[in-house]
């Protein structure tokens, strides 16, 4: 064997010992050690995302539930805010928080404007979808009752379409979990700060985003529960 060779297998040996000296952590893989011992770093980003979420689908489910009663009395406005919200729906996040944070600045408000205008379309849709299906035949029975236009929204109308309007707020929650991952830009905090704190960390990087699917599906199971347990009629049907 030459020389050269005999060098060149010593460089690989040397290589190989290094290699297998290195880390979980050093060699970029799935360290379960680490992630135990780093999970606690992740709450506070967690509850920040929670509070993103919780508190532009609030807002934004007030909107469009406004709205949607506004456009149900006077139908020519559905169109008009369809159009409306479909536009701001469209708007990338990233432009809406430079546009913003001029006026706003950085922070937990910069964050939430654009997260509640990406709701409105979705729920002004489904509420509106949902009072538009209510059968004719419960409206005439309630104004056949003496029931007035107000109670047969509140006591008819709304009952019957909530199944559509859960749905809508579903599909609005768990959209929003992704969305408030951009919410870093605004100065907002949440779980996609920590993924950009170390991108390149497969660790790191497995936690956040796992955390931001779980919180997806819990938020989505706990909708899926109250829409369950104040439709009891719906569950009745569901197993007959």
């Amino acid at each position: 064997m030459s020389a050269a060779a005999i060098d060149i297998l010593a460089q690989v040996r040397i290589h190989e010992r290094d290699s297998g000296s290195l880390t979980c952590v050093q060699k970029n893989n799935i360290c379960p050690t680490w992630i135990v011992h780093h999970l606690g770093d992740y709450l506070s980003p967690l509850w920040k995302h929670l509070e993103l979420v919780l508190a532009s689908v609030v807002i934004g489910f007030a909107i469009a539930f406004a709205l949607a009663l506004l456009a149900h009395r006077r139908r020519w406005l559905t169109g008009p805010i369809i159009g409306v919200t479909g536009i701001l729906y469209t708007i990338p996040s990233l432009a809406l928080f430079a546009i913003l944070i001029p006026l706003t600045g950085f922070g937990f408000t910069t964050a939430l404007i654009p997260l509640t205008t990406y709701t409105l379309l979705i729920l002004f849709r489904n509420i509106i979808a949902g009072l538009d299906n209510v059968p004719d035949e419960a409206r005439d029975a309630a104004r056949g009752m003496g029931l007035t236009e107000q109670q047969l929204l509140w006591k008819v109308e709304l009952p019957l379409a909530a199944p559509e309007i859960f749905a809508g707020l579903r599909v609005a929650t768990t959209t929003n979990v992704g969305l408030a991952a951009l919410a870093f830009y605004a100065g907002a905090g949440g779980l996609g700060q920590q993924i950009l704190s170390d991108i390149a960390f497969k660790s790191n990087v497995l936690v956040a985003g796992g955390l931001c699917v779980l919180l997806a599906f819990v938020l989505d199971l706990g909708l899926l529960g109250i829409q369950r347990l104040l439709l009891p009629w719906q569950r009745a049907t569901a197993t007959a």
